[in-house]
């Protein structure tokens, strides 16, 4: 049995300069998983930077609110909403609350860095 506690997964700034904990990844878990899982959070007013993954790409809202961005389509967003985001799709999430907006990044095949570009 494998069970982690969110608070004990370093932080860490990533690419797309979204705040990230790895909850669960195959590298760092020694588990077999078709997809790794992140926990993001963005301060109010900050965005994620323009970027696509080679992987498809889930985000579940648990907090606050935002407008998501994929290609050319922007939708408002908040807590409770799952958002799809189909492989090589440009996107990026602009939180437009007052308050840090927190979300799931779920991520098949799991992410590594390589797969993902920075636009």
């Amino acid at each position: 049995m494998l069970i982690k506690n969110l608070k004990e997964c370093e932080e860490f700034i990533g690419k797309d300069k979204t705040t990230l904990r790895e909850i669960l990844h195959p590298k760092n878990d020694n588990v077999h998983l078709s997809c790794s899982i992140a926990y993001a959070k963005l301060k109010p007013g900050d965005s994620s930077l323009p970027h696509r993954l080679r992987s498809t790409e889930i985000y579940f809202i648990l907090n606050g609110k935002g407008v998501m961005h994929i290609n050319d389509e922007s939708k408002e967003i908040g807590k409770d909403c799952a958002v799809y985001i189909p492989s090589r799709s440009v996107q990026f999430i602009k939180n437009i609350g007052n308050r840090e907006l927190e979300f799931l990044c779920v991520v098949a095949p799991p992410w590594h860095s390589r797969d993902e570009e920075i636009i």
